[in-house]
């Protein structure tokens, strides 16, 4: 599990992440949800050690985030931020390649193709797995960049706004296939959303953020509730029972 124990984040003496503490179980999709600004993406990448925290603890596994050697850590963690371009002349498959750099340093053998193609096959791209980026649609490019991080196969999977760019259709499938990764394979998917609905019907655990801190944490029945929704957005919120799933109904 990853465990946050009073972590902070400052920018310009002004606390992003402001003494968060919290712990994520292995094995769930936990959503984190609220305005812009909240500190979600920040609280991500302080988790992955993209960015250094100004205090407080992040362990994995038990063990402090600083102690993980990188190769060890980037096969137990990997992370998809919401400005993923890479301005090289790449296939989707040369891509997904990346993703298994902490394994074979570039040198990829037949299980690290086994695991690219996996890849690629669970995000429906191997149509169009030799067509290069530019040449992409937005969706298309969102859905390569995530099957690269399927192909990196970590116990944890951080994902920011993956959902950017796509229609109802993919963004439904991508959901569905970070579900299945969970049910299918037992791996950890933490996802910073900004639809609530999505995280309402996805997610084991849905974790609020407003001005760098938890505003609260629990299940979708807990967090989808028109109080706490009202509180945290500044909207008049209609919460409706569909399919067993809390829906939520704003204008």
């Amino acid at each position: 599990m990853i465990e946050l124990r009073n972590v902070s984040k400052q920018y310009d003496g002004v606390n992003v992440v402001d003494n968060v503490s919290l712990t994520i179980e292995k094995g769930k999709i936990t959503s984190f949800i609220g305005p812009n600004g909240a500190g979600k993406s920040t609280l991500l990448s302080v988790v992955s050690r993209l960015l250094k925290r100004d205090g407080g603890e992040v362990l994995i596994d038990g063990t402090p985030l600083e102690d993980w050697d990188s190769t060890q850590l980037a096969r137990r963690i990997s992370i998809l931020k919401q400005s993923n371009q890479i301005n090289m002349r790449l296939t989707i498959r040369e891509l997904v390649s990346f993703g298994r750099f902490p394994y074979c340093q570039g040198n990829l053998g037949l299980e690290d193709w086994a695991a690219v193609d996996a890849a690629i096959e669970y995000m429906e791209l191997t149509d169009i797995q030799h067509k290069y980026l530019h040449q992409l649609s937005g969706g298309q490019r969102q859905r390569a960049y995530i099957a690269m991080v399927i192909a990196q196969d970590t116990d944890y999977i951080l994902l920011d706004e993956p959902l950017n760019n796509l229609d109802m259709r993919h963004a439904v499938e991508i959901m569905k296939t970070l579900s299945s990764l969970v049910q299918d394979l037992g791996k950890t998917v933490v996802i910073v959303i900004h639809d609530i609905n999505f995280a309402s019907c996805y997610s084991d655990s849905i974790v609020v953020m407003d001005e760098g801190r938890i505003a609260c944490a629990g299940g979708p029945e807990c967090i989808i509730d028109q109080s706490v929704l009202s509180n945290i957005y500044q909207l008049d919120f209609h919460i409706e029972n569909v399919n067993n799933n809390r829906i939520c109904v704003y204008y």
